[in-house]
């Protein structure tokens, strides 16, 4: 099996506390996942307010990133055969409904 990062994107920042029953409903997507054991990397939140660019030339900035219109607010990482099947897992996750998005790529392994 391959790896495959699913990075989640949302559009503001008011949807990252999600309310108690969106975060059933996560956890739920992740058990689902879990219990077909496609779960390589539960992942974690991203901090939408502590974080930093380093930039070439050492240049430092401070986030969140205002040059990008959608911002990651966190990952998980699934095993599946094909890229097309982490697809099929991503489409069942609740983010949709805050209007948001999310990448998928595999992860390609140091030889």
């Amino acid at each position: 099996m391959k790896e495959f990062v699913l990075i989640f994107r949302l559009n503001d920042t008011e949807n990252v506390k999600p309310s108690p029953e969106q975060m059933q409903e996560r956890m739920n997507w992740l058990a689902g996942i879990a219990a077909q054991n496609k779960l390589a990397d539960q992942g974690n939140t991203l901090s939408v307010t502590n974080g930093r660019t380093v930039k070439p030339g050492n240049i430092v900035t401070d986030g969140p990133y205002t040059e990008i219109k959608e911002f990651i607010s966190g990952y998980i990482v699934v095993k599946t055969d094909t890229i097309e099947e982490a697809v099929e897992i991503a489409k069942a996750n609740p983010i949709f409904k805050l209007g948001g998005n999310i990448e998928v790529r595999e992860v390609v392994k140091r030889s």
